[in-house]
């Protein structure tokens, strides 16, 4: 199968316009990791709007080596766009912020952690060129350890995410988050996930087979498309659910209907 054509499949599903704003939730599990989706959506933000994009990347799961070492196996060099100004990597693998508020103003400012990102990421913002701004992306990597990091503060983590938001109505982001639904299993599903699906304009959740295990399909994509944007995407793609198989290579991604691989 052609890897344009298996990858189309899932830019169709998600009926992207990259000057507008988005909110998208990509929740996988440990038998289907989401992570392709994260580098998918991760050049395809690059790769658009070579002169008019930037990225802001939060980083609380994976290195930078990490993310450069992906990127590279499928074209995309992370060293040039971060040189370019086009890419701002924030590593937080260390980020610890227990007890803590955001504020938007000087009123409750602190020294680190959420609020001092929050404010980090509105510099970096506010920093780039008029140009730049046309598409900015802003993409976090685990919203969990968010919450690891606020020492189990929901509330915390749940302010952030909403004043991220407001900076894609702001200046038309695009935002792009991944949680781990099944870290939740055993228990009710927690406030956190049901705001991120209630925010999330595209929802992308990936599955293990009904079946179980095969050697040609890794699991199974599910994308909700909730078009939530006045105008945003065309009428055929909008409210509606896309359902595929993928399975996962080293540069790219095959997605694929069911019973259509040979």
């Amino acid at each position: 199968m052609d890897h344009q054509r298996s990858s189309a499949l899932l830019d169709e599903a998600l009926d992207l316009d990259w000057t507008q704003p988005r909110v998208i939730l990509i929740e996988d599990c440990v038998e289907t990791n989401g992570a392709f989706l994260l580098h998918h959506l991760l050049k395809r933000s690059l790769a658009l709007h070579t002169s008019t994009s930037a990225v802001i990347f939060l980083a609380l799961s994976h290195s930078f080596s990490h993310y450069d070492r992906i990127l590279r196996k499928m074209g995309c060099n992370l060293i040039a766009q971060k040189d370019n100004k086009r890419f701002v990597f924030f590593n937080l693998l260390t980020l610890e912020c227990p007890g803590e508020k955001i504020s938007c103003g000087d009123e409750g400012k602190t020294s680190g952690g959420l609020s001092s990102l929050y404010r980090e990421i509105q510099k970096v913002i506010a920093a780039l060129h008029e140009e730049n701004r046309k598409n900015i992306t802003i993409m976090i990597d685990d919203i969990s350890l968010l919450e690891v990091a606020t020492h189990g503060s929901t509330n915390h983590v749940l302010d952030f995410l909403h004043y991220c938001h407001t900076l894609t109505l702001e200046f038309g982001c695009l935002l792009v988050t991944v949680n781990h639904g099944d870290i939740y299993s055993g228990m009710e599903r927690p406030a956190l996930l049901l705001q991120m699906e209630y925010l999330a304009d595209i929802l992308i959740k990936t599955e293990p087979l009904a079946t179980g295990l095969a050697t040609d399909v890794h699991g199974q994509l599910t994308v909700l498309n909730k078009g939530n944007c006045e105008g945003q995407g065309n009428s055929n793609s909008r409210n509606r659910t896309h359902n595929f198989h993928f399975k996962v290579k080293e540069n790219t991604v095959d997605c694929f209907y069911p019973g259509t691989r040979t």
